[in-house]
């Protein structure tokens, strides 16, 4: 028994630190890491596959704001009684550093919010769109280290050698403070680690998406809709194994019906989209490991 406990994952015992007044999150700096990695890797692809790389600075301009305040909306919508209701505080629904972001919500009003500068500068989306997916599903597997730090989205009580160690954390003064917190070494709770089977499941859909879109040249919107399917059906699988509180419907979370309902929509729209007639090929010379899909830089 003693062999299990020393194998399991421990949490970090805080994950918020000061520097004098100001407050330094653990989970904002992982969001922030993998933005800067998306970026990087979708500046990449997107000049690969034709692009000015000036648009995706300009994208990130609308998307991230549009991403938070879409991720926000999310959360507060699917977990409304939260908020609102006898003895909930509305404006809590503001408090973004309490925690709590939709990844559908952000991934939604990011993309409309880009969709709407590309019509605005006359260029096509879809190859912006295939040449951000796998960036993206990476920067979300990075996010999910933030829910680490958080001790928060993880699973049922389990005995399994790589559990996680919930600890029980306080304030300055001794009061529970969860987030903000730091660890009193008290173990709550050994659970699955969902965080980390989301973020094992991300990188392996990333690796995916790379994979496929160098191996069939994936265009015209594919990467994209095979990013939407990927990560929906693995975050279908660890939400039936999380037990935190949530919304439910029908007896299964709210998020576990959003997924799957992703799930097939975005299955359907790669198959269509892979029975339309290839556009012709571009001709010249791309950076070795990036080739782009034929004719994506055309593509509506």
């Amino acid at each position: 028994m003693e062999t299990l406990i020393l194998a399991n994952i421990p949490s970090p015992p805080q994950g918020v630190w000061h520097l004098g007044p100001v407050p330094v999150r653990a989970y904002a700096l992982c969001i922030i890491t993998g933005v800067a990695v998306a970026l990087w890797l979708t500046l990449r692809r997107y000049a690969a596959r034709g692009g000015d790389p000036e648009v995706v600075w300009d994208a990130a301009i609308v998307a991230i704001p549009a991403g938070i305040v879409g991720g926000r909306l999310y959360h507060v919508i699917t977990d409304y009684d939260k908020y609102f209701g006898p003895g909930r505080d509305p404006w809590k629904a503001f408090n973004i550093s309490g925690g709590g972001l939709g990844i559908w919500g952000a991934v939604a009003l990011g993309t409309l919010a880009v969709w709407v500068l590309f019509r605005r500068k006359g260029l096509p989306l879809a190859p912006f769109a295939d040449a951000a997916a796998p960036g993206i599903i990476l920067a979300q597997g990075i996010g999910r280290l933030g829910n680490w730090f958080n001790q928060e989205l993880y699973g049922r009580p389990t005995d399994v050698p790589w559990a996680l160690d919930i600890y029980y954390r306080v304030d300055e003064a001794g009061r529970y403070a969860p987030l903000t917190g730091h660890s009193t070494g008290e173990v709550v709770a050994s659970v699955h680690p969902t965080f980390l089977y989301e973020l094992l499941w991300n990188v392996l859909v990333f690796a995916l998406l790379i994979w496929a879109d160098r191996r069939f040249r994936l265009d015209r919107g594919r990467v994209f809709a095979l990013y939407v399917a990927g990560y929906s059906f693995g975050r279908f699988l660890v939400e039936l194994m999380r037990a935190d509180e949530a919304t439910m419907i029908l007896g299964l979370r709210v998020n576990t019906w959003v997924s799957g309902i992703l799930f097939v929509t975005a299955l359907v729209v790669f198959l269509r989209l892979s029975r339309r007639p290839q556009p012709p090929a571009r001709t010249g010379s791309v950076e070795p490991g990036t080739e782009p899909a034929p004719g994506t830089a055309h593509a509506s």
